[in-house]
């Protein structure tokens, strides 16, 4: 698979942790420099761990049949616009939040279409277009010695989103779980606002978790 932002935290660590449980990852920048200096560091923590991990620029990352996009926001826009041609026919996954910070708290920005990934999928509209991994820290990923315990909500087409699901359940310990079509976004969007808040001021690093009532 391949990786856009993979030189920030939750990019870097994401691919660090799918790297270490057996999975092939182009490790994408916007310079092949850069991705290649981030997989050093990475190689000189964990070693071994993150043998499949191999640098690349944005668009080497684009040769995977599924891309996942750890860029922020406010970039996530114009890199898919630039690399729109490359990504035809793959699954695409926006981890994106659009969030900005008034104090201690939180508050979700809803672009035109009403989430980022559906302003990712009317720009990439012959790929599939997934969303996941919002509601993880972005911490918890790079800690490979640490389990993660974590349920991870996707939502996307069917064959597409099962894609996501199973690559999210190869990492030990968090489940993914089917949140229906990418119109539902913007609700998942939106909460990363209210646990992130949550975190901040309980100075927590809280994740999603459901249970079951009986």
């Amino acid at each position: 698979m391949g990786f856009w932002g993979q030189t920030g935290p939750a990019g870097g660590g994401l691919a660090a942790r799918l790297a270490s449980v057996g999975h092939e990852v182009m490790f994408g920048s916007r310079s092949a420099d850069k991705a290649e200096h981030a997989v050093a560091e990475l190689r000189e923590q964990w070693g071994d761990r993150v043998a499949n991990l191999h640098p690349c620029d944005n668009e080497g990352a684009c040769d995977a049949p599924v891309v996942i996009l750890a860029v922020h926001a406010d970039s996530a826009i114009p890199t898919v616009q630039q690399h729109a041609d490359h990504m035809q026919n793959k699954v695409v996954v926006s981890m994106a939040n659009n969030l900005v910070r008034n104090g201690n708290e939180f508050n979700a920005v809803l672009p035109p279409h009403g989430s980022v990934a559906a302003e990712i999928q009317a720009l990439l509209w012959r790929s599939r277009v997934c969303t996941a991994f919002h509601l993880v820290p972005a911490a918890e990923f790079a800690a490979l010695d640490y389990v993660m315990e974590s349920d991870v909500v996707v939502l996307g087409e069917d064959d597409a989103k099962k894609t996501v699901m199973d690559i999210t359940a190869s990492i030990p310990d968090l489940r993914p779980l089917d949140g229906g079509s990418i119109r539902n976004a913007v609700g998942m969007e939106t909460f990363a606002a209210v646990l992130l808040t949550v975190n901040v001021r309980h100075k927590m690093r809280a994740s999603l978790r459901l249970t079951t009532v009986r």
